[in-house]
């Protein structure tokens, strides 16, 4: 039988066609695994994925920004979904006024939390509520949180470049002080072992260790309260610190399991 060029190139792509399709199973699974792509030449092999880098696609990292009512907002998203997000006084970015903290599912852009707690330092206390909001990765994040009693704030933050950077006890150990928005100061003392003791001026006293997360600059905290003028009494809570190298400040929150009790500081470096 004899067959032109043309025909033989017809039949050698068919049996190529078809001893994929045998391999992969069915014509589906073949775009499934990636036998179409590398059969033409794209695609990636074992080797080449894992010299890919990784795409940000959630809301993880260290956001700074403002709200619509003067606050000076700084958050960060972890990677285990939790958000701490410290606010400060009106028109006064030095003191501390509370945090918004929660877990959160954010994915593709969208950003969600149904379990929003917001521990007020102005005489508001704890108020729940949810949180809603949109983000371009490692860029911006714009959210609102919807209170229980219907009131709203909204947020808008730009990514923070130092969520790049590895965690530094050297660069973080130091002498701190700070002012909250109950009238209280706090004064923190940190050596480069993550071992730290503090008071404020109500007379509670504190110590406990800071160790730093696999992910993000971030630490781990966690405290020991020594009874006395503390609302915590002799209670040990955990939470999360990060320190802004720009302006020398250091931001701590340690809450109890419930989430019923706080204990917040926001200090300038010595």
């Amino acid at each position: 039988m004899h067959m032109d060029w043309t025909s033989t190139l017809r039949c050698l792509l068919a049996i190529g066609l078809m001893s994929g399709l045998v391999a992969c199973g069915s014509f589906a699974s073949c775009f499934n695994s990636g036998f179409a792509p590398v059969a033409c030449g794209g695609g990636y092999g074992d080797r080449d994925l894992s010299s890919l880098p990784p795409t940000a696609t959630s809301a993880e990292g260290r956001w700074t920004g403002t709200t619509p009512t003067g606050r000076t907002v700084h958050a960060v998203v972890l990677e285990d979904g939790s958000y701490w997000l410290f606010y400060t006084a009106r028109d006064n970015p030095h003191v501390l006024a509370g945090l918004i903290q929660g877990t959160d599912t954010s994915h593709s852009g969208s950003f969600g939390s149904s379990n929003t707690r917001d521990f007020n330092l102005e005489g508001a206390g704890i108020r729940t509520g949810t949180m809603r909001g949109s983000y371009v990765p490692n860029q911006s994040f714009q959210g609102t949180i919807a209170y229980l009693t219907g009131k709203t704030e909204r947020v808008t933050s730009t990514y923070d470049a130092d969520s790049e950077s590895a965690p530094n006890l050297n660069l973080v150990a130091g002498i701190y002080t700070g002012l909250r928005a109950d009238d209280h100061t706090v004064a923190v003392t940190l050596d480069a072992a993550g071992t730290f003791s503090g008071h404020a001026s109500d007379g509670c006293t504190f110590a406990g260790t800071l160790s730093p997360r696999a992910e993000g600059n971030v630490f781990n905290v966690s405290a020991t309260f020594e009874g006395g003028a503390c609302r915590q009494e002799t209670e040990t809570v955990n939470g999360i610190a990060f320190y802004d190298a720009t302006t020398n400040r250091l931001y701590g929150a340690v809450l109890n399991r419930a989430r019923t009790t706080s204990f917040l500081f926001l200090c300038t470096k010595r």
